[in-house]
């Protein structure tokens, strides 16, 4: 085999992506060449462009996600592809989702800045969840009293939702143009999250408390609706963290202030 040729290598680059089990870093391709016979980077370029191009019209297309490249069943055929696995697809919760949206598009963000937006408590349980699948982290704490731990999303996470870069995500102005209107939501403590998103949480299957299984008959709420939910509650947000000392110090002198009014009280009736 000709490796210095960019059509003989791109079949030979085409065996490695299918027999990883994970995505191929640009740097990892070439390492797996001894260097005796490691073509240059432009031919390793132009192979695997030779590769896209050749994957046009088939059912699997090449991705660079953030960890590298890999070979992927196109999304048009997941309802299909989806069907070999005979269990019942286990869905992420809506809390779990919004949790996730909002680390993704305001990170860093920290637990009490998600709880303001969502104006409900953040379970443990959630946080955990999205560390063990790897798709967030702890990036830092926050300058404030407590030092809250400040979280981010992670490779894993762009890697599972087919990113090679935040900046991929799409703009939520974006997604509202481009969403249909939302459809009216059965009575449900927990309406069922919308089918684009899910689809790619269904892919993570494991045994979490906060996965669930959402009726076959379930109505659906469209992302945009979703994300401009997010925006609405985001309103006033409090950014600012300076004065949280000086907030923390009022409940202190009402307190002394009824303290003493009572003391007044108490003389008077008894001079």
């Amino acid at each position: 085999m000709n490796l210095s040729d960019p059509k003989q290598l791109s079949t030979l680059l085409e065996g490695l992506l299918l027999a990883s089990g994970k995505p191929l870093s640009f740097e990892r391709i070439m390492e797996l060449f001894e260097e005796a016979e490691r073509p240059e980077a432009d031919v390793f370029r132009k192979a695997l462009a030779i590769l896209g191009g050749s994957c046009k019209g088939r059912a699997f297309e090449l991705k660079e996600v953030a960890s590298g490249y890999r070979l992927q069943i196109r999304d048009t055929f997941s309802p299909w592809v989806g069907r070999l696995w005979e269990e019942r697809p286990q869905r992420y919760s809506r809390a779990m989702l919004e949790t996730l949206a909002l680390i993704a598009y305001r990170q860093p963000i920290t637990r009490g800045e998600i709880e303001e937006i969502r104006g409900v408590a953040v379970n443990s349980q959630i946080v955990k969840t999205l560390q063990e699948r790897e798709w967030i982290r702890v990036v830092g704490y926050r300058d404030v009293p407590g030092r809250p731990a400040m979280f981010a999303t992670t490779k894993g996470f762009l890697d599972h939702f087919n990113l090679k870069n935040l900046d991929e995500l799409p703009p939520l102005a974006a997604l509202r143009e481009l969403e249909p209107e939302p459809i009216l939501a059965q009575d449900d403590d927990d309406p069922a999250v919308p089918q684009s998103l899910q689809a790619r949480a269904d892919l993570a299957m494991g045994d979490d408390s906060e996965l669930e299984t959402a009726p076959q008959a379930a109505s659906e709420t469209s992302f945009g609706s979703l994300l401009a939910e997010l925006d609405a509650m985001e309103q006033g947000l409090k950014i600012d963290f300076d004065d949280l000392a000086r907030g923390d110090e009022e409940p202190n002198r009402e307190e002394q202030g009824d303290v003493s009014t009572a003391e007044d009280g108490s003389r008077e009736e008894n001079p």
